[in-house]
């Protein structure tokens, strides 16, 4: 679980000094962690042959109107969807890139792909798990453009629960290439159609269930990195739309329904994340009361969570806190017997992972298998086969991934504020820590709001409390940012 996420917003043509830090930066980070650079020529021209000739499905559903939701600038497009009223209820397809039809197993494609098991993203580019060809070309849900998916066929009752389930390979066509804020804005102003007004209305509708099956997620902030007019860079927290979470609905309804057609069928690979065990939530019901934050004895702790205000600096120490509720993801492949840990406690249900095989290895063989168990084929040996492999290559490509996040974000951190070292800002005390050696070192983990930076620093400070703190250090080089508290806010 990631626990910051960075998005860049750099104006085009600012070849600075400082942009040139953060490139050598960011160039040092994917060399630290052995992001892979370029597709080796073999692997170039299998995929060049793929995208010439890929092994199409026969049926045809073109004449459905699919829609795609990603950030703006986005060309890996693994998703579309139709949606559209059926009964009193709702029916939605959601095609999913159909990645096995420019993958020959055992290729050359097949295998730097498991070598790299994802898209590492860093915010001056992407490494693909793909060949761009490819991912951003001919397996890619581009508008207008015939390309053949995986398309779930999820039948929904009124309230939002799924009923009938099937999966078939066909051709489709995206006819509207969308944002979320272009989506949130159409459906805020009342000029969205018939598909974004039901996103919305099946959106909330999953979330009531989420609530109700006692899912949770935490509200982390998001950084949000523009430059301003004296060409410095500046973080900001970006404020989750609506329109994301109803987008993320769709996608975890469906990774749901993959789940229990595997369980069903006593085969495949579930994403799994056990429940926090006692003394997890102990601490952390420790802490809610240590911070003043009253947490009912009857209420979920999802529940709980999902009310907590980012803005308030008490439930922000709280936020941070719960991370430690959140362990243990991984991947549980099965074949024969269904394994006894197939719960994801954040969806509060079995879930797998089916709806970003462009930019996730695992998705790929995930999809195969739902495909030939929901129209009773016999399941291909490549993905059977695979199946045991798959979580030590996620976890590997997981650290990478984790890691470069972690390290670009100090980085952009360290630029935007290399030019106001000896300046005092306020922030708010989220963790506190103590080193003991031959002498005790005390420190706090703070998170500022403007700008939005989390960062360490040395002093006291009272968790869940306002502080002053001085920034004494800031370099991108190293992606190095220190405060020190200098006084209660």
């Amino acid at each position: 679980m990631q626990t910051r996420a960075i998005t860049i917003q750099q104006p085009e043509g600012q070849g600075d000094a400082q942009s040139a830090q953060l490139a050598s930066r960011f160039d040092a980070i994917r060399t630290e962690f052995g992001v892979p650079t370029d597709f080796p020529p073999e692997v170039l021209a299998e995929a060049a042959r793929a995208a010439a000739s890929p092994g199409l499905p026969g049926r045809d559903e073109t004449a459905v109107p699919f829609l795609t939701i990603d950030p703006p600038g986005s060309m890996d497009l693994d998703q579309a969807m139709h949606l559209e009223r059926d009964g009193d209820g709702y029916r939605v397809r959601y095609a999913i890139a159909d990645v096995p039809a420019f993958v020959v197993a055992g290729g050359a494609v097949d295998a730097e792909t498991r070598r790299r098991g994802q898209t590492i993203y860093a915010p001056d580019q992407r490494t693909p798990l793909h060949p761009p060809l490819l991912s951003e070309g001919a397996a890619s849900l581009l508008p207008d453009q015939v390309r053949p998916a995986f398309v779930w066929d999820l039948r929904l009752r009124s309230d939002g629960e799924v009923g009938d389930v099937a999966v078939y390979r066909a051709l489709v066509r995206s006819t509207d290439r969308l944002d979320y804020a272009g989506v949130q804005k159409a459906v805020d102003d009342g000029s969205a159609d018939e598909r974004l007004v039901l996103l919305g209305e099946v959106g909330r509708k999953r979330i009531a269930l989420e609530r109700r099956r006692g899912g949770a997620s935490l509200p982390m902030p998001e950084q949000e990195v523009s430059r301003d007019d004296d060409g410095h860079y500046r973080l900001d927290f970006r404020p989750q739309l609506e329109a994301e979470d109803w987008n993320s609905q769709i996608s975890l309804m469906t990774g749901m329904a993959a789940a229990t057609l595997m369980t069903k069928a006593g085969v495949g690979i579930l994403r799994t994340m056990p429940a926090p065990d006692d003394n997890a939530l102990g601490r952390f019901r420790h802490a809610s009361r240590a911070l003043g934050v009253e947490w009912p004895a009857e209420l979920p702790y999802g529940e709980f969570l999902r009310g907590l205000d980012r803005t308030n600096p008490a439930h922000l120490a709280l936020i941070h806190e719960a991370t430690s509720l959140f362990r243990g993801a991984g991947y549980t492949p099965f074949d024969g017997s269904v394994p006894e840990q197939r719960g994801h406690a954040a969806v509060a249900a079995p879930y797998a992972h089916v709806t970003a095989p462009l930019r996730r290895l695992v998705d790929r063989f995930g999809l195969a298998v739902c495909e030939a168990i929901s129209s009773g084929q016999e399941i291909p040996a490549w993905a059977r086969e695979a199946l045991p492999s798959l979580p030590e290559i996620m976890a590997a490509s997981d650290k990478v991934a984790n890691g470069v996040d972690r390290a670009c974000a100090d980085a952009v951190e360290a630029a935007a504020l290399q030019h106001r070292v000896g300046e005092v800002f306020d922030a708010m005390v989220v963790e506190v820590r103590e080193r003991n050696g031959a002498q005790a070192v005390h420190t706090a983990l703070v998170q500022l709001q403007d700008p939005a930076v989390l960062a360490s620093a040395e002093g006291h400070g009272e968790l869940g409390t306002w502080v002053r703190v001085e920034l004494t250090e800031a370099v991108v080089a190293t992606g190095t940012v220190r405060f020190r508290v200098v006084s209660g806010a």
